[in-house]
């Protein structure tokens, strides 16, 4: 790859074919991918419905003007709002994650004139703009480690030394993601995720629901957020949306809308509502519910983690086993002797396998399609105990 910008490490450059779960190299050599590309795969690589509603669209239309939509639009924002029981408010169609959840984080400041974002500790929310800096003057990032392990039957309280540090008044928008946590795969306490929304919105700011990884079925339901009973006003979608293909959607409650467009708003991008990212979209939600991989993704992730945790059991270099649905993190002890989640990620790709990889985190992780085979999962559990046996 002499003529490509190194960006990041390059581990495999020849793959020229996708069919479901699974890639095949220049070779002919078959792998399980268990990162779904980069979590955008939901539905498996070249999925016959998407590819089809995919071909049919490029020989009618495949891009206009912002300023000249058309049907596709309305319909694909209509299937969107109709998975988030927001049927009464509006959609925008854009290109990435990234750009979706931008957008949402300056429709928030936008709407309420506040000066600051909160997020917790650890998200990754976008590669640019203020969701992608993060900075001090912009945003109050809550570390919630402590959190996680606290028993006080008084805990998430007005009394609470973490809680009473957020400055709440300033706050214009909670951006929250369901788990992710950049590939670590954490869930966050229920009341603890409850105190900081009640905080936010007693105090004016909104709720941004950041689901481009979690959403559409990721974790066993159609939004991360579901898990946590949240209502957000704004919820950015991307990744999965377009099953491989790049578009993304941020979608707002009606009163939000209305009032992100009574400020007066200009926002216009090349990519804006285009006809062939919307088409992709609707198919992906259609096969999302007639082929039920939402529930799927529940039934086969829990029986996924179950199986990890029996490994775990048998062994003590593996520290836990978290996740929901098929979002999945296995974390590896560390210490002398103990494997290291690059080796064990090398060692699985050797063996055929494609997974993820937090070094930081000594973590790794599974996000497969929401298609992937119990026997892909079986055969992968196999070599993973084969693999920590020897190292």
């Amino acid at each position: 790859m002499e003529h490509i910008l190194a960006c990041h490490d390059l581990v495999k450059t020849d793959f020229v074919r996708g069919e479901g779960s699974f890639l095949y190299d220049a070779g002919g050599r078959r792998y399980v991918d268990f990162e779904a590309g980069i979590w955008c795969a939901g539905l498996g690589h070249g999925h016959p419905r998407v590819n089809a509603a995919m071909r049919e669209q490029i020989e009618r239309l495949v891009h206009l003007s912002h300023r000249y939509t058309n049907a596709l639009a309305e319909e694909a924002a209509i299937d969107v709002l109709d998975t988030l029981a927001h049927r009464d408010g509006k959609c925008v169609f854009l290109s990435s994650g990234s750009e979706a959840v931008e957008f949402a984080v300056q429709a928030a400041r936008r709407v309420t004139g506040k000066p600051l974002f909160l997020a917790l500790e650890g998200s990754y929310l976008s590669a640019y703009g203020s969701s992608g800096g993060m900075r001090e003057e912009e945003w109050s990032l809550f570390d919630w480690k402590a959190c996680a392990s606290c028993r006080r039957a008084d805990a998430c309280g007005p009394d609470c030394p973490h809680l009473r540090g957020v400055p709440f008044d300033r706050i214009g928008a909670l951006v929250f993601e369901g788990g992710h946590l950049r590939g670590t795969v954490r869930i966050l306490p229920q009341r603890l995720v409850d105190a900081l929304v009640r905080g936010v919105r007693e105090a004016g700011g909104l709720l941004v629901a950041n689901e481009v990884t979690a959403g559409l079925g990721r974790t066993g339901a159609w939004y991360g957020f579901e898990h946590y009973a949240l209502r957000p006003e704004v919820v950015a979608l991307g990744k999965g949306l377009g099953n491989g293909y790049p578009v993304s959607a941020v979608a707002l409650s009606r009163d939000v809308a209305g009032r992100l467009e009574a400020s007066g708003l200009r926002y216009a991008q090349s990519h804006q509502n285009d006809p062939l990212g919307c088409a992709v979209a609707r198919e992906v939600i259609a096969v999302l519910r007639e082929e039920g991989l939402v529930e799927r993704a529940r039934e086969v992730g829990g029986r996924f983690m179950d199986e990890l945790r029996g490994l775990a059991a048998r062994r003590d270099d593996i520290r836990e086993v978290r996740g929901r649905g098929l979002m999945i993190a296995v974390e590896f002890e560390r210490g002398e002797g103990r494997p290291s989640t690059h080796d064990l990620q090398r060692d699985l790709l050797e063996r055929g396998f494609l997974v993820g990889a937090n070094a930081e985190a000594n973590v790794l992780r599974f996000y497969p399609p929401l298609v992937i085979g119990e026997e892909e999962i079986a055969s992968l559990l196999e070599n993973l105990d084969e693999i920590l046996e020897v190292s």
